[in-house]
């Protein structure tokens, strides 16, 4: 399984639900005042003492690590960010990091669909180390020139990867809006370069269209990631779709890498009559329940894409409609990150995203490095992923998932003839 890296945001000057499976998080607001070097990694320091899942802290004497660093001079914030990394570091946890506040800043403009770069997801595989394509965004650069998820980055701008960290990559790919990078990608066997151009990314939560079937219409809707408009979106999508009178719906979660809890509570909801959509257990083995609200958009048979790009917020969603019953999953086995992370804001523009939880679906399963498995398993060669990106077929019958979506999709629909709008009253 890979390390997803994930897509960060606040609201207004407050601590925010950070996600790809996260919760809500509340603290002080940004303070006026800016803390000395070593006020800044005390107050790291004590954010992880008290919120971090492990209270192990990696088997480390945690208060004899703040003592050390402490102890040190710092003479500059350039020391004070340098300590900081090691001392996150230390807990071995990749989904723990450290942003200064440029880095933070260009983190932050993710998720309000706000974009600059190529449009890749980055992680890294837990065992080789190597880094790795998550998912390329939809209609990005990336997406655009056929990188697919599990691609190796084996070179950026010729400089060799191996042992380079994410947020480092990540530098090193953004850059200024038609300025060029060149990757180099080793896709099995074989290795392959892409000349990119960056540009502004703008990021669609929500693609949706009716298609006629010999069962009668069915709506597809496409999410790529759990932005902070995708509930909006999903929402007009689902209507629109109910005015056309669709009999059921194929949603694609196929290469989306997740982002807001929020988001994906909301889009569970119009899906869910009632019942639990994820449980979060923090260290204290301490327990927070999701509901749906009760009010959903549609109780029309559902089939639900999935592939190894599908993570975090995709998981919950995928996960929920799956333990519920209310949707059929068709696809490969899906990412496996079960963990839950928060951002802490930090006094002088920096910030520090740490692992606060672990989540659960509705009927109890650890997914983190494990998966979702689909209810029917369909693989798509590399080759048939390139295809269908290059000729813009995905969501189509040309495409094999897609296709199959559509067969168990009629099924139900055969079966369960009445299923009628929730929203139209009759």
């Amino acid at each position: 399984m890979f390390n997803q890296k994930l897509i960060v945001r606040i609201e207004l000057a407050f601590i925010a639900a950070i996600l790809t499976g996260g919760s809500l998080y509340a603290s002080k607001a940004l303070g006026k005042t800016q803390p000395s070097p070593q006020k800044l990694v005390d107050e790291v320091w004590q954010i992880l003492d008290k919120n971090y899942v492990d209270v192990s802290f990696n088997h480390q004497d945690w208060k004899a690590i703040r003592q050390q660093y402490l102890s040190r001079s710092y003479s500059s914030k350039k020391q004070a960010y340098g300590a900081i990394q090691e001392m996150v570091a230390k807990l071995g946890d990749r989904y723990t990091e450290f942003y200064d506040p440029q880095e933070f800043k260009a983190l932050n403009s993710d998720l309000s669909g706000n974009v600059t770069g190529v449009g890749l997801e980055l992680g890294e595989n837990e065992k080789t180390k190597a880094l790795t394509v998550v998912a390329p965004i939809e209609g990005t650069p990336a997406f655009k020139a056929g990188i697919l998820p599990g691609d190796l980055i084996v070179q950026i701008n010729g400089e060799i990867t191996q042992g380079m960290k994410i947020e480092d990559a990540v530098k090193r790919i953004v850059g200024p809006v038609g300025t060029k990078v060149v990757l180099t990608i080793q896709r099995g066997s074989q290795s392959q370069t892409f000349k990119l151009t960056r540009a502004n990314i703008a990021i669609y939560p929500v693609t949706y269209n009716a298609q006629t079937t010999p069962v009668g219409k069915i709506g597809y809707i496409r999410l790529p990631q759990f932005t902070e408009t995708a509930p909006a979106e999903m929402h007009r999508a689902i209507e629109a779709l109910e005015k056309q009178q669709v009999q059921g719906y194929v949603l694609d979660l196929r290469s989306d890498p997740g982002g807001l809890l929020d988001a994906s509570l909301q889009i569970a909801s119009m899906w869910l009559k009632q019942g639990a959509i994820v449980s979060l257990v923090n260290r204290d083995h301490v327990k927070d329940s999701y509901n749906a609200t009760g009010h959903p958009l549609t109780n029309k048979p559902l089939v639900i894409l999935v592939d190894k790009g599908s993570a975090s917020a995709s998981e919950i969603l995928a996960g929920a409609l799956q333990d519920d019953n209310r949707a059929k999953l068709v696809g490969t086995y899906t990412f496996g990150k079960g963990l839950v992370q928060s951002v802490e804001p930090l006094e002088d523009g920096s910030a520090l995203k740490l692992t606060i939880a672990k989540y659960y679906t509705p009927k109890g399963r650890d997914i983190n490095h494990v998966g979702i498995a689909p209810d029917i398993t369909v693989a798509l060669t590399q080759a048939q992923q390139q295809a269908l990106i290059q000729n813009r077929t995905l969501g189509t019958l040309a495409d094999p998932q897609y296709a199959k979506a559509v067969d168990n999709l009629s099924q139900l629909i055969q079966s369960e003839p009445n299923h009628l709008s929730l929203q139209s009253g009759k």
